[in-house]
């Protein structure tokens, strides 16, 4: 049987269900982020390679509050603000407050940020990106939001994101079961459309292994990463294209168990137009080759 190619659209997400997923998840979240930590930590790892004091710090798609708490630890003088779309993960980070270690907590699409023109030093997002429908709109809010030498650094998912479960579902049924994932150079050519300066973007690829692809699809259950695409099958999935792409999945075993592959973008600019990258007069972008870079040593297993 031939299967359709899934269109543009059929990848649009709904806002709404991504919140109340999140919300659902914001209990579970912490217990099966293994990757979002992994990464987590690598991002804020990053920071010290910068000479910063911000004032002001966006967490923007904070979750559970762990980077928030982290960046309010590392710069105590600041004001931190965990921004996020899912009351419940608001809720869940109250645990990560500390006497002498408090951040603010703001519901709210980072595509529309309640905070006024260049307030922010720095804007910190961790594996937000990928579930906002407009990157453009959510760039050109962290530019105005950003003050004059304010540093922006994020990590989000590229195209290689899930390929395993991608390929399995798609040898099952015609219908979106994966997010699509922007390509490292569309992110950087989004970073200079919006004004951001400098952008330096670098790629990672993790590996996490599991018995089964039913215990992946419970870890993704569990940190809220469910299925919203438009092109998605309304109703229950059939047992039949369940077995069949558990079936499909099967030929990526290796020495007993199955691969989840995660390309992980890593990416930084900053709030001021510079040199760094210009657009030409028909609108391409060139960003010098030297700020882009691959790293796919990483490996890790749960």
């Amino acid at each position: 049987m031939s299967l359709p190619d899934a269109g543009p659209d059929d990848f649009v997400l709904d806002a709404r269900s991504v919140r109340s997923a999140f919300d659902r998840a914001s209990s579970s979240y912490d217990h099966a982020a293994v990757l979002q930590t992994k990464v987590r930590k690598e991002l804020l790892d990053r920071l010290q390679l910068v000479k910063l004091n911000p004032r002001l710090i966006l967490d923007a798609g904070s979750g559970t509050g762990h980077a928030s708490r982290a960046l309010k630890r590392r710069f105590r003088r600041a004001r931190v603000i965990a921004l996020d779309v899912a009351p419940g993960m608001l809720h869940a980070a109250t645990a990560q407050q500390r006497l002498f270690g408090r951040f603010d907590r703001v519901c709210a699409d980072a595509a529309r940020l309640p905070l006024a023109d260049a307030s922010v030093d720095l804007i910190h997002s961790n594996l937000m990106l990928q579930w906002c429908n407009d990157l453009d709109a959510v760039f050109a809010e962290f530019r105005r939001v950003l003050r004059p030498h304010g540093l922006l650094t994020f990590t989000t998912f590229g195209p290689d994101t899930l390929k395993e479960l991608r390929a399995a579902w798609q040898a099952a049924d015609g219908h979106t079961h994966v997010n699509r994932f922007i390509d490292m150079h569309d992110i950087g050519d989004a970073l200079m459309r919006a004004g951001l300066a400098e952008p330096v973007l670098d790629v990672e690829n993790y590996t996490l292994t599991y018995a089964d692809a039913r215990e992946l699809m419970r870890d993704l259950k569990a940190i809220g990463a469910h299925n919203v695409t438009a092109g998605r099958r309304r109703g229950l999935t059939g047992r039949r294209r369940l077995d069949a792409m558990l079936a499909g999945y099967e030929q990526y075993r290796r020495e007993g168990r199955l691969p989840a592959t995660y390309e992980v973008v890593f990416g930084q600019a900053w709030g001021r137009a510079s040199e760094g990258g210009k657009a030409s007069a028909d609108g391409a972008v060139n960003v010098p080759i030297g700020q882009i870079g691959y790293r796919r040593a990483s490996l890790k297993t749960r």
